[in-house]
């Protein structure tokens, strides 16, 4: 596993798959961690959002890190969105209805206690039915694993 944290720039090669890790960050576990150490063993390269320390004091911080989210989600071979249920993570929402119009491979979880838990459901199924959305990080790590070793 490669790992790439923002604002460090990443670009794909031609043989190299990547994941981006999109959903919370703010108000919420660090579940990124969870999921890099459960896929350290994988030959992927996996983009985290998340900073160690995120300079909220910097007015042209959100630029920066909105900026590279968008470049980087469109840099990555997949896309993985976990929705945990601190927070309605409004900003994922909107790249999941985004992405899930491509055929990019995307893996969605949702906590069981997430609010618009039905929502995501149903969207997804509608726009993408081959997405099976699970209800926890390690079934939704066993699909990344699935994809990393086809």
């Amino acid at each position: 596993m490669e790992y790439i944290e923002a604002l460090t720039d990443y670009h794909p090669s031609a043989t190299g798959r990547s994941l981006f890790l999109a959903g919370g960050i703010t108000g919420c576990l660090d579940w990124q961690a969870l999921v890099c150490q459960q896929l350290a063993d994988t030959d992927l390269v996996l983009l985290n959002p998340r900073r160690v320390a995120f300079p909220m004091h910097d007015p042209a911080a959100a630029e920066q890190q909105i900026t590279w989210e968008y470049r980087h989600l469109r840099r990555a071979t997949a896309v993985l969105f976990w929705f945990p249920s601190e927070t309605l993570c409004p900003i994922t929402l909107y790249e999941l209805g985004a992405w899930s119009m491509t055929t990019k491979p995307l893996f969605v979880g949702v906590h069981p206690a997430y609010q618009r838990r039905q929502d995501v459901a149903i969207q997804s199924r509608l726009a993408r039915p081959a997405i099976q959305v699970v209800a926890s990080l390690e079934a939704l790590i066993a699909q990344v694993r699935h994809f990393a070793d086809s």
